[in-house]
C-alpha cells in the first residue's frame, strides 16, 4: 500500500536513513526536538536537516520550538524515564500534524538509531496512531545506522555525538551513568 507519510526527523543523518530505505510511500520531513541541547546544536541539526530535504526535494513542515525550559520540566520529575515522555511529546505533535495535513501514517527516524529504545518508541506511536486514527510505520532501520552516517560524513551532513538531550550529552562523555 502506497502511503503519504509525515516522518518526524530528528537529524539529517537518520532522516537519511529512512530516506534511502523506505519504500512505502510518498514522505515529508518534520521537524520538532525540543530536547536538543545546546542552542548551538539545535540550530545545527535543523539546519543540516533543512539543507538535507531542500537537496533531495523533501518538503519540511518545522515546528521550530526551541523548548529548554520545558523539556527540562517535564524531565525532572523522572530523569531516568525522561525519554518515553519525551517520545510520547514529538510523536503526539507528529500525529496531530500528520492528522491535520491528510497524511495516512506517519513515523520517526528515532527508529533508525540503535542508541534510541526501539520498542519504546514503537509501542508510543502504535498508541497515539490508534487515537488519531493513522498508521504508525514502524521499520527497524538500525541495521543501516553505521552505513548511512558514512554516506552522511560522505556527503558533509552534520553528524551529532549525542541523542540531542542535555542528560544524553552527560551519558556519552562519562563513563557510567550519573547516580
Amino acid at each position: 500500500m502506497f502511503m503519504k507519510v509525515l516522518l518526524h526527523a530528528c537529524c539529517a543523518p537518520c532522516a537519511h536513513v529512512f530516506t534511502t530505505n523506505f519504500s512505502g510511500g510518498f514522505f515529508d520531513f518534520f521537524w520538532y526536538n525540543h530536547n536538543i541541547h545546546p542552542f548551538t546544536e539545535y540550530q545545527k541539526r535543523r539546519d543540516a536537516l533543512a539543507a538535507y530535504a531542500f537537496d533531495n526535494d523533501i518538503n519540511l513542515v518545522a515546528n521550530d520550538e526551541y523548548g529548554l525550559r520545558g523539556f527540562v520540566a517535564a524531565a525532572m520529575p523522572n530523569l531516568d524515564g525522561r525519554c518515553e515522555g519525551c517520545y510520547r511529546t514529538r510523536l503526539t505533535l507528529a500525529a496531530k500534524m500528520a492528522k491535520n495535513g491528510g497524511y495516512d501514517a506517519f513515523s520517526t527516524s528515532l527508529l533508525v538509531s540503535p542508541y534510541q529504545k526501539f520498542d519504546l518508541i514503537c509501542e508510543i506511536g502504535a498508541e497515539i496512531a490508534a487515537h488519531h486514527g493513522l498508521i504508525f510505520i514502524k521499520e527497524d532501520f538500525r541495521q543501516n545506522y553505521r552505513e548511512g552516517l558514512r554516506q552522511a560524513r560522505q556527503m558533509g551532513i552534520y553528524t551529532q555525538k549525542y541523542c540531542g538531550c542535555i542528560f544524553s550529552e552527560e551519558e556519552r562523555y562519562l563513563s557510567h551513568k550519573p547516580s
